[in-house]
């Protein structure tokens, strides 16, 4: 099992950063060939999920509809402000795995693997670990 650390700065309170490719990169230095990859994000108000990469209104419909679901300012207890990223980034998972074959993630054609702020903007970390 191979481990790769990647940092990505994120640009906006809340935002989806497609991180597909820096993941790509490293399933390929890994020189796993038959496997699994696994992406996880390890903070409380950030996530990783998969979905559309082909429709950049898909990202924007996703972070409308967590707005309005869970809102930046609802009465929330904890101190910090930040309940709804902690909340958001419950709901949407922090590790997603993928099938890798012949040195290559399964993806589905249409599908990306997204960083998902929602308390930012903060320098994010994302582990990667592919292996059999």
């Amino acid at each position: 099992m191979t481990h790769t650390t990647l940092t990505i700065r994120t640009g906006a309170h809340t935002e989806l950063n497609d991180i597909s490719s820096e993941v790509a990169n490293a399933v390929r230095g890994s020189g796993v060939q038959e496997g699994r990859c696994s992406v996880y994000i390890p903070h409380t108000t950030c996530g990783v999920t998969i979905n559309e990469n082909a429709d950049p209104s898909v990202k924007k419909d996703i972070l409308k509809e967590l707005n309005k679901v869970i809102p930046l300012d609802d009465g929330y207890s904890h101190m910090e402000g930040n309940s709804a990223a902690h909340i958001k980034s419950s709901l949407m998972g922090f590790s997603v795995t993928i099938p890798v074959s012949q040195g290559r993630m399964m993806l589905g054609t249409w599908q990306g693997i997204y960083l998902c702020e929602f308390d930012g903007p903060r320098n994010r970390k994302a582990i990667v670990s592919v292996g059999d």
